[in-house]
């Protein structure tokens, strides 16, 4: 209805634009009315005896430019209160769409470091599915973001302040539990995940999760999730090669020679919580550091001299994973394994690496697809949800 109305406006102010009468008036008479010879203005009353007849007047004497700059003016102010009244709509349709999705109730806080790879996995998955949470950012030197908890990694995502998660792929594959499965409580799923301490290789106490890729469903909801069988491997399988393999793979590419080293520290400086001294020795001192350090990794993993080849190969394997007829390893929507491996990927962006990454191997169209559709929250609408 404003909508209409205000085009009528439009409409009437363009009629008098267009008549004779207002094409014959000079070219400020339409802003002045009519100007005499000794430069006086008509002014037009808004009250008293013969003011409709002074109107029409006004009118036929080339003051009808100022009525229909004045009805213009009112088609356009009706148009923006309209497309204002659209805009202030949609954004409470989407809210409403997000409070009423799976999840979208839980009140979700994450503790991370931005540029780190685990914690944009767990990004990329509340993105996609459109899951509102807030972000503290944690001070890598200090922690005091986190000193309240025992476990002093990151990302730690609290849920409704209460129940803590910890592991990305633990996060991940809780959250996605819950997400099909709403009949189970948050601390409930948290206890099919029960933490392993043992020692690694180099004498030090970790924690793991065994089952970590596992999602606590029936029977049922396993196959709505997973219509196929093989898929449930093959999203599990791909997961670990992220964290196991493609995680390995960034550091020594971001810190290949001293000068990537520099512009990497650069980022993570600007795109992390540092205060000025903290980010100025954590640029040069760090990054002089990670550059043996990566030398180091290189070593460890038994990477190649040069590491981009490693990094090539481990894309376009995962590309060749998926194959030419799905658009993502999930078929036509994203499952966590290409949520997982985005993620890893993302944290290169604005590095060199990253560049000769999308210049070199065949992830372009796949990574270009991801970001949408984390961009567009599209697993909002997916499958199983909707059932």
């Amino acid at each position: 209805m404003a909508a209409s109305c205000a085009r009528t406006l439009t409409k009437v102010g363009l009629s008098f634009l267009e008549s004779p009468a207002a094409r014959r008036s000079g070219p400020f008479s339409y802003l002045l009315g009519n100007v005499g010879a000794h430069g006086s203005r008509r002014a037009y009353g808004t009250g008293g005896a013969g003011f409709r007849s002074k109107l029409l007047s006004g009118v036929r004497q080339g003051g009808g430019r100022v009525l229909g700059c004045a009805f213009l003016l009112g088609g356009g102010l009706g148009l923006y209160q309209t497309v204002k009244l659209s805009v202030q709509q949609h954004l409470a349709k989407e809210e409403r769409k997000v409070s009423e999705a799976p999840g979208g109730s839980l009140k979700l806080t994450l503790y991370q470091y931005k540029t780190c790879p685990f914690c944009s996995k767990v990004r990329a998955f509340l993105d996609y599915h459109g899951l509102p949470y807030e972000i503290v950012e944690v001070n890598p030197v200090m922690r005091k973001e986190i000193k309240w908890s025992t476990y002093r990694k990151v990302p730690i995502l609290m849920v409704d302040g209460e129940v803590q998660l910890n592991d990305s792929s633990v996060i991940i594959s809780s959250l996605k539990t819950y997400l099909v499965n709403k009949k189970k409580s948050m601390s409930d799923i948290l206890r099919c995940y029960p933490e392993m301490k043992s020692v690694n290789d180099r004498g030090k106490e970790v924690i793991e999760y065994n089952n970590k890729y596992w999602l606590m469903l029936s029977e049922g909801e396993t196959v709505a999730v997973y219509p196929q069988k093989e898929m449930q491997k093959e999203e599990m399988k791909w997961r670990q090669w992220a964290d196991d393999w493609l995680v390995h793979l960034i550091s020594p590419n971001v810190y290949r020679t001293t000068n990537e080293a520099l512009a990497s520290f650069d980022y993570i400086v600007r795109e992390g919580k540092f205060g000025t001294f903290e980010g100025f020795f954590a640029k040069y001192v760090g990054a002089a550091a990670m550059f043996v350090i990566s030398k180091r990794l290189k070593s460890r993993h038994n990477l190649q001299d040069d590491v981009r080849e490693d990094l090539y190969k481990a894309v376009n394997d995962w590309v060749a994973a998926i194959g030419k007829n799905r658009k993502f390893m999930g078929g036509d929507q994203p499952n966590l394994a290409d949520l997982s491996v985005f993620g890893v990927l993302r944290v290169m962006e604005g590095l060199q690496a990253f560049d000769d990454m999308m210049a070199n191997t065949k992830v372009k169209y796949w990574y270009r697809r991801m970001e949408s559709a984390t961009l567009n929250h599209e697993g909002l609408n997916a499958e199983p949800y909707k059932h």
